[in-house]
Protein backbone atom coordinates (compact mmCIF):
# COMPACT_ATOMS: atom_id res chain seq x y z
CA UNK A 1 0.00 0.00 0.00
CA UNK A 2 1.27 3.50 -0.83
CA UNK A 3 0.76 6.26 1.70
CA UNK A 4 0.80 10.02 1.18
CA UNK A 5 0.96 12.26 4.24
CA UNK A 6 0.02 15.93 4.14
CA UNK A 7 -1.13 18.80 6.31
CA UNK A 8 2.06 19.80 8.05
CA UNK A 9 3.24 23.36 8.35
CA UNK A 10 4.45 26.15 10.60
CA UNK A 11 2.16 26.90 13.53
CA UNK A 12 2.42 28.90 16.73
CA UNK A 13 2.52 27.13 20.06
CA UNK A 14 -0.97 26.33 21.25
CA UNK A 15 -2.34 26.09 17.75
CA UNK A 16 -3.91 23.16 15.92
CA UNK A 17 -3.14 21.23 12.78
CA UNK A 18 -4.82 18.38 11.01
CA UNK A 19 -2.58 15.85 9.34
CA UNK A 20 -3.93 13.50 6.70
CA UNK A 21 -2.60 10.31 5.20
CA UNK A 22 -4.18 8.95 2.04
CA UNK A 23 -3.74 5.32 1.05
CA UNK A 24 -3.70 3.96 -2.46
CA UNK A 25 -5.52 0.70 -1.92
CA UNK A 26 -9.10 -0.35 -1.37
CA UNK A 27 -7.72 -2.82 1.20
CA UNK A 28 -6.91 0.17 3.42
CA UNK A 29 -9.60 -0.94 5.88
CA UNK A 30 -7.65 -4.11 6.64
CA UNK A 31 -4.70 -2.20 8.09
CA UNK A 32 -3.94 -0.78 11.46
CA UNK A 33 -2.73 2.77 10.84
CA UNK A 34 -0.16 4.55 12.91
CA UNK A 35 1.43 7.96 13.16
CA UNK A 36 5.05 8.40 14.14
CA UNK A 37 7.34 11.39 14.35
CA UNK A 38 11.02 12.05 14.17
CA UNK A 39 12.73 15.17 15.43
CA UNK A 40 16.24 16.15 14.27
CA UNK A 41 18.85 14.00 15.94
CA UNK A 42 16.28 11.75 17.57
CA UNK A 43 14.87 8.33 16.84
CA UNK A 44 11.50 7.88 15.25
CA UNK A 45 8.85 7.57 17.94
CA UNK A 46 5.32 6.30 18.14
CA UNK A 47 2.54 8.88 18.35
CA UNK A 48 -0.79 7.13 17.84
CA UNK A 49 -2.47 4.15 16.22
CA UNK A 50 -6.00 3.23 15.20
CA UNK A 51 -7.48 -0.18 14.55
CA UNK A 52 -8.82 -1.20 11.15
CA UNK A 53 -12.38 -0.34 12.16
CA UNK A 54 -11.51 2.84 13.99
CA UNK A 55 -13.01 1.54 17.21
CA UNK A 56 -9.70 1.24 19.07
CA UNK A 57 -7.02 3.87 19.45
CA UNK A 58 -3.75 4.08 21.32
CA UNK A 59 -1.58 7.09 22.10
CA UNK A 60 1.87 7.90 23.36
CA UNK A 61 1.72 9.47 26.82
CA UNK A 62 3.31 12.64 25.48
CA UNK A 63 0.37 13.39 23.18
CA UNK A 64 -2.55 11.87 25.08
CA UNK A 65 -5.34 14.39 25.46
CA UNK A 66 -3.93 16.70 22.76
CA UNK A 67 -3.84 14.49 19.65
CA UNK A 68 -6.68 12.49 18.14
CA UNK A 69 -6.30 9.80 15.51
CA UNK A 70 -9.22 8.81 13.32
CA UNK A 71 -9.88 7.20 9.98
CA UNK A 72 -12.38 7.26 7.16
CA UNK A 73 -12.25 3.92 5.39
CA UNK A 74 -14.57 5.15 2.65
CA UNK A 75 -11.91 7.75 1.75
CA UNK A 76 -8.89 5.52 2.45
CA UNK A 77 -7.60 8.20 4.78
CA UNK A 78 -6.33 8.41 8.33
CA UNK A 79 -6.15 11.70 10.23
CA UNK A 80 -4.22 13.09 13.14
CA UNK A 81 -5.80 16.12 14.77
CA UNK A 82 -3.09 17.84 16.77
CA UNK A 83 -4.09 20.48 19.28
CA UNK A 84 -2.30 22.57 21.87
CA UNK A 85 0.93 22.19 19.97
CA UNK A 86 4.21 22.65 21.80
CA UNK A 87 7.66 23.45 20.39
CA UNK A 88 8.74 19.94 21.35
CA UNK A 89 6.14 18.56 18.93
CA UNK A 90 8.30 19.86 16.07
CA UNK A 91 9.20 16.88 13.90
CA UNK A 92 8.55 15.13 10.63
CA UNK A 93 5.35 13.18 11.03
CA UNK A 94 4.95 9.86 9.26
CA UNK A 95 1.98 7.61 8.72
CA UNK A 96 2.41 3.87 8.54
CA UNK A 97 0.36 0.74 7.97
CA UNK A 98 0.50 -2.74 9.44
CA UNK A 99 -1.80 -5.63 10.24
CA UNK A 100 -1.11 -5.48 13.98
CA UNK A 101 -1.58 -2.78 16.62
CA UNK A 102 2.05 -2.21 17.50
CA UNK A 103 4.09 0.81 18.54
CA UNK A 104 7.54 -0.18 17.34
CA UNK A 105 8.42 1.51 14.05
CA UNK A 106 10.27 -1.46 12.57
CA UNK A 107 7.13 -3.57 12.90
CA UNK A 108 5.29 -1.45 10.35
CA UNK A 109 5.51 -2.62 6.77
CA UNK A 110 4.42 0.47 4.86
CA UNK A 111 5.37 4.13 5.32
CA UNK A 112 4.41 7.48 3.91
CA UNK A 113 6.98 10.12 3.02
CA UNK A 114 6.42 12.34 6.05
CA UNK A 115 5.14 15.85 6.56
CA UNK A 116 7.00 18.53 8.51
CA UNK A 117 5.39 20.12 11.54
CA UNK A 118 7.18 23.11 13.02
CA UNK A 119 5.89 24.76 16.18
CA UNK A 120 7.17 28.21 17.02
CA UNK A 121 7.23 29.48 20.59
Amino acid sequence: VQLQASGGGLVQAGGPLRLSCAASERTFSRYVMGWFRQAPGKEREFVAAVSWSGSSTFYADSVKGRFTISRDNAKNTVYLQVNSLKPEDTAVYYCAADFDMVIIPREYDYWGQGTQVTVSS
